[in-house]
């Protein structure tokens, strides 16, 4: 097993590798497991972790951005109904009776029903 990385050759291993755990253990010759250990023994190490996964999410936004603009349907469809909901943009299904009534829900407690009979 490799020897604890110092906090800055973890950090900067981590923000090399874009915060892809599976990555900086295979370069240290270890299990993710031990790496999430030395992570949350170092806040440094957790920031560098956060920060990179923040990172991640910020270039995947901008990749959709960029394809919401250029008018592509999947993309479009899927910002609205995940950015837009506000707005309607929202698909869920409605459960109602026969004609848009009420439905009629009874619960019936285990405690609360007589017992049954055995011959």
């Amino acid at each position: 097993m490799a020897s604890k990385p110092t906090v800055a050759e973890l950090t900067k291993r981590i923000e090399d590798a874009k915060g892809n755990i599976a990555a900086v253990a295979r370069a240290y010759g270890v299990s993710r497991g031990t790496v999430y250990n030395w992570i949350d023994a170092s806040a440094g190490c957790r920031q560098a972790l956060d920060d990179a996964r923040e990172t991640m999410l910020d270039n995947a936004e901008s990749i959709l951005y960029k394809k919401v603009l250029e008018g592509n349907t999947p993309e479009l469809l899927f910002f609205l109904k995940t950015q837009g909901k506000q707005r309607g943009y929202v698909e869920r299904g409605e459960i109602t009776g026969a004609d848009g009534s009420d439905i009629r829900i009874n619960v019936v407690y285990e405690s609360d029903r007589e017992p049954t009979k055995t011959a």
